[in-house]
């Protein structure tokens, strides 16, 4: 985010440099997770959290390819993705590899679930402290994994203005 006006920052990728490394066969040499494309992730050097994320399978869905009239349909289960079974592995894992390139100890995140869990659970096995701050009114199930790995789980009463 843009220290400045709040804004999303755009990734801008040297495509020239990134082919003189990331090839089909550097590609397939590789262990099967989400970093062995890490030429194209937002850390500057080797990832430190998440290394078993991605990698997750395809699974082959004929029926609701009928029903949606097409020929073929794929879908992403990443249900069984590391740590937290969470497609938020992903993001969480290259966020925390950077905070850690960048000298944090700490990290944060608001939730009302599956971030915040998963936040915790990376934060846990790098050895990092987390806070998640949740909804004052979210069901305990949502933060049971959060409290598990250790963070620190912060409630806030949410007040609507009028």
């Amino acid at each position: 985010m843009c220290e400045f006006d709040f804004g999303p920052l755009e990734v801008v990728y040297d495509y020239d440099l990134i082919r003189r490394t990331l090839t089909r066969a550097a590609i397939q040499t590789r262990p099967k997770t989400m970093w062995r494309y890490r030429e194209l992730l937002p850390v500057a050097n080797d990832p430190t959290v998440g290394l078993q994320v991605g990698f997750t399978p395809l699974i082959k869905a004929d029926r609701l390819a009928r029903r949606l009239g097409i020929r073929e349909l794929w879908i992403k289960n990443d249900t069984v993705n590391y740590p937290s079974l969470s497609f938020k592995d992903r993001v969480v894992s290259v966020a925390l590899s950077r905070a850690r390139e960048l000298g944090f100890d700490t990290v944060a995140c608001a939730s009302t679930g599956n971030l915040a869990n998963s936040v915790a659970a990376n934060a846990a096995s790098a050895g990092l402290k987390a806070y998640v701050f949740i909804p004052s009114d979210l069901e305990q199930g949502k933060i049971v994994n959060s409290l598990i790995y250790g963070a620190h789980v912060v409630s806030i009463r949410v007040t609507m203005m009028k």
